[in-house]
């Protein structure tokens, strides 16, 4: 759809009427809605906000929409970083962070089913005495679990476990003109035609409205331990990652330079356990006992003392583990909270090429005279790096932010690798993913957004445009 119809008085009224008291057009919480967690990207103020609370609300809102030609973009709890859930062409904001139902708890079959609001920080209470655990696990645990199956969110235990894509069974799912279909459910595999459910995980909003959830659990581990590795500098560290990588037991693997390290001590107020390194690894076993974990852990520092680690060290009580992890966590808001701007770059790489894209963001930001700061998941190959303002004037930032990220993407991929490792594409990385993929795939995929969502009224200007 070329052009889309502004809300008018009478679309409000619609609306109240569906969903009374729970239309927003005015007030201080406006302004939430017109961005997402990366304010770099941009202020999209909608003409209303939609508070969603049922599947049958969803669906005749989304009616009403498609027959009109507004434009509707779904919103979890916005803390995207690609601006995937703003309106940048107006229209409504529908939000699903009231759909908070828990249905079902399955022990036998080991399945969770839930609506898309629910925080991914309240599953562990809701599954606490299950002996189950939901893997996946985003950095931001404030984020809804709708918001990580729409953008396939991955997180630090995906070397072990996998990403979402791994775990979702069944949906329910609102398409652009209202239709309710229900896809998979708690079978543990299924062959039935075409996968729908998983071109719907990472679709971003782009394809229907995620209503209900049905995920896969697994038995907690027994035991687990995490261990700090200093390195005398951050190539050596993630040169280390490949080989490590094949001993098997490791959940996590982290990578981390100083400069983040003491980004994050000044933002916590709390000091790191060790910072007598340039760069470290942060690195978690998890075993079925402690002595299983020993034997893994004795063969784990040998081998990291051969590829030039200073030293390993073992966090083995909470306290411990928590001193490390706790900083590991809060490194988006650190460097977020230490530069007035940024941007991001969460590009994913093969494995065995994540040294070499450290090495060249490192001299891109030295080329372009813009202080960079990298973390990531060393163990899968997917690097975040930043950007960072700090005292430049507002044209120079914009003119070496825009050189950087391009040569960050061009690099990326001559190395093999995709735009996006777990964030998403948003309106902020749609040109870099036309400018990376094959013509046909980019057709394909618009093929399948327009059987979706004939009109084009689902989250427009997002990942395609």
């Amino acid at each position: 759809m070329i052009g889309y119809h502004k809300p008018d008085a009478g679309d409000l009224a619609a609306f109240e009427c569906i969903l009374p008291g729970r239309v927003l057009t005015s007030g201080p919480m406006m302004d939430d809605y017109s961005h997402d967690e990366m304010t770099e990207y941009g202020r999209f103020p909608p003409d209303a906000v939609l508070l969603c609370e049922t599947t049958d609300e969803v669906s005749r809102v989304l009616r009403y929409c498609d027959t009109h030609g507004i434009a509707v973009t779904p919103r979890g709890a916005g803390t995207g970083l690609c601006g995937g859930c703003v309106a940048i062409y107006g229209g409504v904001v529908l939000s699903t962070e009231r759909m908070k139902k828990i249905f079902d708890v399955d022990t036998d079959n080991m399945t969770l089913t839930l609506e898309p609001g629910v925080l991914l920080m309240e599953i562990p209470d809701i599954l606490e005495g299950t002996g189950l655990f939901y893997p996946p696990d985003p950095g931001e645990k404030s984020a809804t679990i709708g918001g990580n199956v729409m953008t396939n969110a991955g997180g630090m235990r995906a070397v072990r476990y996998g990403v979402t894509r791994d775990y979702v069974l069944g949906a329910e799912l609102v398409l652009a003109d209202g239709s309710i279909l229900t896809l998979g459910g708690k079978i543990a595999k299924n062959a039935s035609g075409y996968s729908l459910i998983h071109l719907l995980i990472g679709s971003e909003g782009t394809l229907g409205v995620l209503t209900r959830l049905t995920v896969r659990l697994i038995p907690c581990p027994a035991e687990n331990v995490s261990i700090l590795v200093p390195f005398p500098d951050l190539q050596t560290s993630v040169q280390a990652v490949p080989f490590i990588l094949k001993r098997g037991e490791l959940t996590c693997v982290e990578c981390m330079e100083k400069g983040v390290i003491e980004d994050a001590e000044t933002y916590l107020g709390k000091p790191f356990p060790n910072k007598n390194a340039d760069a470290f690894l942060l690195v978690r076993l998890d075993g079925p006992s402690r002595e299983a974990l020993d034997q893994s852990l004795a063969n784990l520092t040998e081998l990291l003392l051969s590829l030039g680690a200073l030293d390993v060290l073992l966090a083995d009580t909470e306290e411990r583990k928590a001193s490390v992890w706790d900083a590991r966590g809060a490194f988006l808001e650190a460097i977020n909270g230490s530069t007035p701007s940024m941007d991001e770059c969460d590009v994913v790489v093969p494995r065995n090429r994540i040294a070499s894209l450290i090495e060249k963001s490192a001299r891109i930001g030295r080329e372009y005279g813009l202080r960079i700061r990298s973390f990531g998941h060393a163990g899968d190959g997917n690097l975040h790096v930043y950007a960072c303002k700090d005292d430049l004037p507002d044209d120079e930032w914009e003119r070496r932010r825009s050189a950087v990220m391009d040569a960050l993407y061009e690099e990326a991929r001559l190395l093999g690798g995709q735009v996006s490792g777990e964030h998403g594409i948003g309106h902020a990385k749609a040109a870099y993913l036309r400018a990376s993929a094959d013509p046909k795939q980019m057709a394909l995929m618009r093929g399948i957004k327009a059987a979706f969502d004939p009109n084009g009224i689902l989250n427009p200007g997002k990942v395609l445009e």
